[in-house]
């Protein structure tokens, strides 16, 4: 039932959104055939005409239809359909910024405008014989109608890709606050329980000893000394369930403790002895001013070893040695064999020994522990003196804290991919926005670099030679008359007369006007 509704929920979506699909076409349409259908409709009408309208019509119907699959096409049906008909050139800016919005490449587009650049130009210079002025307005509409709105369509386009990246960059980093906080509860929570397994661990193996103690001792009843050894047996049994309850949530990486914080070396092995273990301290006093994070790693260290001796090797003398060597001291927690053998158990997991030696590790250190040859067990360490803070020690690399790269200024971590794609987003907006001012008049430049040469070649009347020219003078005999005349403006002066410029950039319009009749130079003026 759940899986009908959602699949109902979705088809319900996909219909909303070909409905907004059809009304969006539909006014694309609208927009631009009202040009072309109202040109179409006005007075005088022939057959012709309508004919011409009716195509134009359903050119553009095919246009609207290809613009969301294939925008580039639209845009290329559009430029055509001016050559159909001349309303067309209200389509062209529409269809070019949808180019631009919904292309996912600036390619295809570059390749048609370039195409349509270089089919009008050898259409009109070269087929139609169109003068330089006619080909550079026409190359000016396809400038600023069709480059420039597919420009801004594009500028357009990346900036919702920008809003999309940035959305999906917060929304990263709220996953990865979220999931930092979940990891840094979680530690807090496993190092807790590493805490409470350790010490308890260590008083529970103490109790187990002196249980054992009592239950090899003589003067006392059997059915005492059975007792002693039922308690044992529980606390043995005690101390393998915590450890398989909480010993799975080991996590080396707080430094807090539920010890006395004050607590020695001295006092493991005073807590050790009066729980009836044969503890020797070399030297007696320990190693004083041991700076914080190696003096409580030290601890962590003897109090597990005793911990290990107690509960494998009951019994047996342990002796803890110090010694300083350098920059580094050193610590050796070594048992005898257990004189009656091992007391009956689960066999050890080792987990602690390898939650010891990752904290010494954290620590600057080494740890290493084993059976001796000759029986017994060692543990032994090197821990530099000036070890790194409990700070630095309390995350491995890699840790909860955040990924690689360190936390973002404003509080929280960066997604390193997510950071990328914006990054990436933001430098293509920018590249867009640039390209959609810059592109434009760079684009009008080159026309003009390309048209004034063709525009201006033979027609250019220096002020100095039109100034030496005298009225009445016959045509033939003026010096600096240029080989080629101008185009005569839209209302020319009268028949005989002809037009040059002065070089004027970029457009190169007539300047000077030369009235001849008869052969003879019979007016000159310049045209303001």
């Amino acid at each position: 039932m759940e899986s009908w509704w959602a699949a109902l929920a979705g088809g319900g979506r996909a219909a909303r959104a070909g409905v907004r699909r059809w009304t969006g076409d539909l006014l694309l349409w609208l927009v631009t055939a009202a040009p072309i259908a109202y040109a179409g409709v006005t007075p005088p009408h022939s057959g012709r005409a309508v004919a011409v309208t009716a195509g134009a019509l359903l050119l553009l119907t095919a246009a609207v239809a290809v613009s969301r699959r294939w925008p580039v096409a639209a845009l290329v049906a559009a430029v055509l359909g001016s050559l159909l008909d001349g309303n067309f050139l209200f389509a062209i800016p529409v269809f070019s910024y949808l180019a631009g919005r919904r292309s996912a490449t600036a390619v295809p587009a570059a390749l048609a405008f370039a195409a349509i650049a270089a089919g009008g130009t050898a259409l009109n210079l070269g087929l139609l014989g169109t003068g330089a002025a006619t080909w550079f307005l026409l190359a000016s509409v396809l400038l600023f109608a069709g480059v420039f709105p597919w420009l801004v369509g594009r500028y357009r386009r990346q900036q919702a890709a920008l809003a999309d990246a940035s959305r999906r960059h917060a929304e990263a980093r709220d996953r990865e606050q979220r999931g930092a906080a979940e990891r840094i509860r979680l530690r807090e929570r496993a190092r807790i329980a590493q805490e409470m397994h350790d010490s308890l661990g260590h008083d529970l193996s103490l109790i187990a000893l002196r249980a054992a103690t009592l239950e090899v001792t003589d003067d006392l009843a059997p059915a005492h000394r059975a007792a002693a050894g039922e308690l044992r047996a529980s606390v043995a049994a005690a101390t393998e369930r915590l450890h398989g309850i909480i010993g799975v949530l080991r996590d080396e990486g707080g430094t807090a403790t539920t010890r006395p914080a004050d607590e020695t070396v001295a006092d493991l092995v005073d807590g050790a002895r009066e729980a009836g273990m044969a503890v020797d301290v070399d030297p007696p006093g320990g190693l004083p001013d041991l700076p914080g994070a190696t003096a409580r790693t030290l601890h962590r260290v003897v109090r597990e070893a005793l911990t290990n001796a107690a509960r494998y090797a009951p019994g047996a003398a342990v002796t803890v040695a110090l010694a300083h060597d350098g920059d580094r001291v050193e610590v050796s927690v070594v048992n005898a064999p257990p004189p009656a053998g091992p007391l009956p158990g689960p066999p050890s997991s080792g987990s602690g020994l390898l939650a010891l030696a990752e904290r010494v590790r954290l620590a600057g250190g080494a740890l290493t522990a084993g059976p001796l040859d000759g029986g017994g067990f060692a543990v032994r360490a090197r821990l530099p003196l000036g070890g790194v803070s409990g700070a630095d020690a309390v995350l491995p690399p890699g840790d909860a804290s955040g990924p690689a790269g360190g936390p973002d200024p404003a509080g929280g971590p960066r997604p390193a991919e997510a950071e990328r794609r914006l990054r990436a987003a933001r430098r293509r907006v920018r590249r867009s926005l640039l390209t959609a001012l810059g592109a434009p008049v760079g684009l009008a430049l080159v026309l003009s670099l390309v048209y004034y040469p063709v525009a201006t070649a033979g027609t250019v009347l220096h002020a100095e030679a039109f100034a030496r020219m005298p009225l009445g003078a016959e045509r033939a005999a003026l010096t600096g008359l240029p080989r080629r005349q101008l185009d005569p403006p839209a209302e020319p002066a009268g028949p005989g007369c002809e037009y040059y410029t002065d070089g004027n950039f970029p457009l190169a319009e007539p300047t000077w006007r030369l009235c001849f009749a008869d052969g003879r130079l019979v007016s000159k003026e310049r045209i303001e």
